[in-house]
């Protein structure tokens, strides 16, 4: 009833809603020289803390909201649903990369409704008291129920070389420990700890099984994304590229970058988990092929190419830039998109947010890593600066979205070496970029893009 008090004062506007504002206007340039846009200098961000001094008026004001609050409750306490604040945009959001890089393999339905029953679950674990593991059962036993019905549908869609390697898989996920049959078990057993645990695993599992599949897109499916001649079937991704960007590089699913940072003024790093001091830190990232063929396709060959190697970082209050905006003249990378629930991405057009537009590669996630926009447009992408984005909820909108969701090209995030990303200061270098993973998934086109 609180939280349906809390919902119903907010909505009278007896509560404030911290509006937030884009952190730098469209066009500016950051504090510290950094993105065309929006990213960085929150400080500039107004204060949420009200003066002590409080004019008698906005006193006057807020008593008035509270009472128009009261009848607002005694209008929809009933009607409210249970699960409004359980399921908010804050709950939906993926917060974390490894969630995010989940939700955007695009494997076969049967294995994405197992996945998102699975992850049902973690939404009902953060319920911080009573917890309903009447509706967890219920979600692990529908996640059983498709994947012993639809066995066969499963593994058909893995390739014949990496049949048994997926039918390993498919045991651990129904009867091996970590698997369904566990996860029910630590549900009767009321063991909120140990269910957690047992999630994480058994999302591991799907996630593996997802990868192994082909892509799951019959040719009356594609035909129903786009008629004429003007976008055709590229190699190893499951849409279609418009005509005019196939001759970019792009990655045809995932790949590893690993950086090797050091610190500009001979200082070290200090792990957060014990350990000794470093003079050099390890940060890995996951790119993204899948949802951002182009932006992550561009971003391999310029790794592979060195062209980040001794580049120096600089910082911002949310951003950590790569001070390397030179690029090729006249080469651009369009903005790239992809909308969830779409079965490809966007080019040059910015989400809506507001319209109800999130991406499958959210922003808002602290380590995503993006490409800045274009000096010259916001619809194209610098063809080689790239940040690493420091999410702060602090400074997001309601439900904890970014303001700059959707307007930027997400193509990847930190999932090794997070904890060095607070560390990093301005000055300090990138002494090396490399493609550990994913070198056999890049297509190189025998032409670099035409100067636009």
């Amino acid at each position: 009833m609180a939280s349906r008090a809390a919902a119903a004062m907010v909505l009278a506007g007896a509560l404030p809603v911290s509006p937030g504002r884009p952190l730098v206007a469209a066009g500016a340039r950051c504090c510290d020289g950094g993105i065309r846009g929006r990213v960085s200098c929150s400080s500039h961000r107004r204060s949420d803390h009200p003066s002590c001094a409080a004019e008698e008026g906005g006193v006057v004001e807020l008593l008035k909201g509270a009472v128009a609050a009261l009848a607002v409750i005694a209008q929809i306490s009933v009607s409210l649903p249970a699960d409004a604040i359980l399921y908010s945009p804050d709950t939906n959001v993926p917060r974390t990369g490894e969630l995010a890089l989940r939700r955007a393999i695009p494997a076969n339905p049967n294995m994405k409704t197992i996945q998102e029953s699975l992850e049902d679950i973690s939404y009902l674990l953060r319920i911080p008291q009573r917890k309903p593991y009447g509706s967890m059962e219920g979600d692990v036993k529908k996640a059983m129920k498709i994947a012993m019905d639809n066995k066969d549908a499963i593994l058909a869609s893995i390739p014949v070389e990496l049949k048994e390697k997926g039918s390993k898989l498919y045991t651990s996920l129904l009867e091996e420990k970590g698997g369904l049959q566990t996860l029910l078990k630590y549900i009767k057993e009321n063991d909120p700890d140990r269910l957690s645990v047992a999630l994480a695993s058994s999302l591991d599992t799907v996630a593996e099984l997802e990868l192994l599949q082909e892509d799951d897109y019959t040719p009356a499916m594609i035909g129903l994304l786009k008629g004429g001649n003007f976008f055709q079937q590229a190699p190893g991704l499951s849409f279609l590229l418009p005509q005019q960007y196939l001759e970019y590089p792009r990655l045809a699913g995932r790949g590893v970058v690993e950086f090797s940072v050091e610190k500009g003024d001979g200082s070290t790093f200090f792990p957060t988990a014990g350990g000794e001091p470093k003079s050099v830190a390890t940060i890995q990232v996951v790119i993204d092929g899948y949802s951002a063929p182009l932006t992550a396709g561009n971003f391999a060959k310029l790794v592979l190419d060195g062209a980040y190697d001794g580049i120096k970082l600089k910082c911002a209050s949310q951003a950590i830039i790569a001070d390397n905006e030179n690029g090729k003249k006249g080469y651009t990378v369009p903005l790239e998109v992809m909308p969830a629930g779409q079965f490809e991405p966007l080019y040059r057009t910015p989400l809506s947010i507001q319209d109800g537009e999130l991406p499958v590669l959210p922003m808002s996630v602290y380590g995503a890593v993006a490409m800045a926009h274009s000096v010259d447009s916001d619809e194209y992408s610098s063809p080689s600066q790239f940040f690493f984005y420091l999410y702060d909820k602090r400074n997001s909108g309601l439900g904890g979205i970014s303001f700059d969701e959707g307007q930027f090209s997400v193509f990847g995030y930190t999932t090794d070496g997070r904890e060095v990303l607070s560390q990093i200061k301005t000055g300090d270098i990138i002494r090396s970029a490399k493609l550990v993973q994913g070198r056999e998934r890049l297509v190189l086109p025998p032409e670099a893009p035409a100067e636009s």
